[in-house]
């Protein structure tokens, strides 16, 4: 019985090459995980800068005002403070979405624990954290709960995105589907993929390159 990829957002079904290493995820969604944490130390920069106040007024008067957009408490409760551990919360006082670093320790408490021979990272800063998790996201991407793993770190990156409105664009590829020959690919950016709206399927530039050479041999 064919496997579908454990990511609640992808209808792929995993390769006979993905599950006979075990993987839960497609890799597709695995690259798009690599993506999300190779783009950690920009999103830091341009988060750091959005929790600065906008210096506005004139040459006799100045004031600041907070930036436009979501509010700069949410841009300091995705930075942290963060605890590495357990947190009591017994009056109720922790609010807002948890911190990027608290969201990437986590997984890498779980994939470090139940894998007894991998050593977390000394440094729990947010690069280091997604530096781990990139080394060790093939191993993680077999375990059961790898599909969590990618749902949270979806939303987490879609609250990054709201705040810093630097979401990958999205954009129609002018060429037909390897499979279903539908003009519904599209790519976003930073994504290895090429990805069919119509078949639900992923292309590499090797693979699309080798379809086109296919067409062009069949039209000669």
């Amino acid at each position: 019985m064919s496997q579908p990829c454990a990511a609640s957002t992808c209808t792929h079904t995993l390769r006979d090459t993905e599950t006979d290493t075990g993987q839960q995820l497609c890799t597709p969604c695995v690259h798009t995980i690599r993506r999300w944490l190779a783009s950690i130390p920009n999103t830091l920069v341009v988060l750091a800068a959005s929790t600065h106040r906008e210096t506005t007024g004139s040459p006799v008067r100045s004031g600041t005002r907070t930036p436009d957009g979501p509010g700069r408490g949410d841009t300091l409760n995705i930075l942290g403070p963060w605890a590495a551990g357990t947190v009591h919360d017994p009056h109720g006082d922790q609010t807002g979405h948890p911190p990027i670093a608290a969201t990437l320790y986590g997984w890498v408490q779980l994939l470090s624990e139940e894998q007894r021979y991998l050593n977390p990272p000394a440094t729990v800063s947010e690069t280091a954290l997604a530096a781990w998790l990139d080394r060790h996201l093939e191993r993680a991407a077999r375990q059961p709960w790898a599909g969590e793993m990618h749902a949270e770190l979806r939303e987490m990156m879609g609250r990054v995105w709201h705040i810093t409105s630097t979401r990958p664009i999205t954009r129609a590829v002018t060429r037909p589907c390897p499979r279903c020959d539908g003009l519904t690919l599209t790519r976003t950016d930073g994504d290895l993929y090429v990805r069919c709206s119509e078949c639900e399927t992923s292309w590499t530039e090797a693979e699309l390159a080798a379809d086109a050479g296919r067409r062009a041999a069949a039209a000669a």
